[in-house]
């Protein structure tokens, strides 16, 4: 029998910065929550809504797998490796911090603001060099509604990371039943963008997320027009 913490989107910490309204489903910043400091190696689960012409200024990080979402706009990146592209709805961009990497991220749309998730994931090896990879699944999404894009290894065309992670992604734009199967013991979250889940009696909204431990087969019922992330991880 599986196990389920529902993370409810209402209980998560928000901070309204006016250039920028954000919501941790983790401990973050001025954020803290003892009893959500992560699952598994998965650190941080941020909502950032950016306003036009707005973002993060050059800052610094090390020892980190950063993977950045796009959901609707567009974020415009730059770091001290020498990256300068442009992340967009449908594409999954992965930076490794490692021995310490700067970066900054804005939108660069004039007229409208860019909805994204941040996500960090703890990294196998501390001290690694500093790696930059970006890769667009429109066309999968189109042919597949729940495909990977992210993993170890990098398999399958996703992009890779320095950790035992696979993150898959879900959408369509019709009701679809997913069974996500994972390895037993291991662990999985999943994270709603739009629309809505059921998993067994319970549903899942937008900005909801939910842990799952002692699961094998999760049965991922989404309806129409529904977006979500769903992360296959190890152990507790």
């Amino acid at each position: 029998m599986s196990t389920i913490q529902i993370r409810k989107s209402s209980e998560r910490g928000h901070a309204n910065h006016g250039w920028l309204d954000t919501y941790h489903t983790f401990s973050f910043a001025d954020y803290h929550d003892p009893e959500h400091m992560g699952f598994s190696d998965l650190r941080v689960i941020n909502e950032d809504f950016v306003e036009a012409g707005a973002g993060f200024a050059t800052h610094s990080h090390r020892d980190m797998e950063i993977i950045t979402y796009v959901i609707e706009g567009a974020l415009e990146h730059k770091d001290s490796m020498g990256n300068s592209t442009v992340i967009k709805p449908g594409e999954v961009q992965r930076m490794s911090a490692g021995t310490g990497v700067q970066h900054s991220e804005f939108n660069h749309f004039k007229d409208r603001r860019t909805h994204l998730l941040q996500i960090w994931v703890l990294p196998n090896k501390k001290n690694i060099q500093p790696g930059y990879e970006q890769k667009s699944f429109e066309s999968e999404l189109k042919e597949k509604k729940f495909i990977l894009v992210a993993s170890e290894s990098g398999k399958d065309g996703s992009v890779s990371l320095h950790q035992d992670v696979n993150l898959y992604v879900g959408k369509s734009s019709a009701a679809q039943e997913i069974d996500f199967k994972i390895e037993a013991e291991r662990t999985a979250w999943i994270q709603v963008v739009k629309g809505s889940v059921k998993i067994d009696s319970n549903t899942l909204s937008a900005g909801d997320g939910a842990a799952f431990t002692d699961s094998e087969n999760i049965l991922i019922k989404a309806a129409p027009d529904t977006e979500f992330l769903a992360f296959d991880l190890l152990p507790l």
